[in-house]
């Protein structure tokens, strides 16, 4: 988890960054983490430890490449309605039942955002990523965009413990 998820965006921005600093014409960078990346989940340590390196990568980076306007920011994803979420073993570890099914996750998931939906669409996602690649975003960096149809937001609220 940490090789694909850390190790590979290191390596990635290890190679590339050069060559964007060479060519002097700025641009853009934005890493993929998860709202994983922002807060801790149980039973995901290797995913959170993996996403928070992610984000640690994003801002250490975005403040180093400012000065030859290269932009870094960060997505962070809810759960995406993708293959990866779509099987038993992730319903099971989403809903600690055995044997959920699709259904089960529709409802059950709906639970973790604060919108009534149980995950977000990867357009949503990809949406994101072309505006902060984009000319519109040109100031914006070493942000972590989040689209999470709301999941973190009863953790930005201020509440007593």
């Amino acid at each position: 988890m940490i090789d694909v998820n850390l190790t590979g965006v290191w390596k990635t921005l290890r190679a590339t960054v050069p060559t964007m600093i060479e060519q002097g014409t700025g641009g853009s960078i934005v890493l993929t983490s998860s709202i994983a990346g922002l807060r801790a989940f149980p039973n995901l340590a290797h995913y959170t430890a993996a996403k928070h390196g992610v984000t640690g990568l994003m801002r250490t980076f975005a403040v180093e490449l400012a000065p030859y306007d290269i932009r870094v920011n960060s997505v962070h994803p809810t759960t995406v309605s993708t293959d990866m979420i779509h099987n038993e073993s992730i319903y099971e570890l989403f809903l600690g039942v055995q044997g959920a099914t699709y259904a089960d996750a529709q409802v059950g998931m709906t639970t973790l955002n604060a919108m009534k939906v149980p995950w977000v669409e990867a357009v949503d996602i990809s949406n994101a990523v072309l505006w902060l690649a984009s000319d519109e975003a040109r100031y914006v960096t070493g942000t972590t965009q989040i689209i999470d149809a709301g999941a973190l937001q009863p953790f930005k609220i201020p509440h007593e413990a």
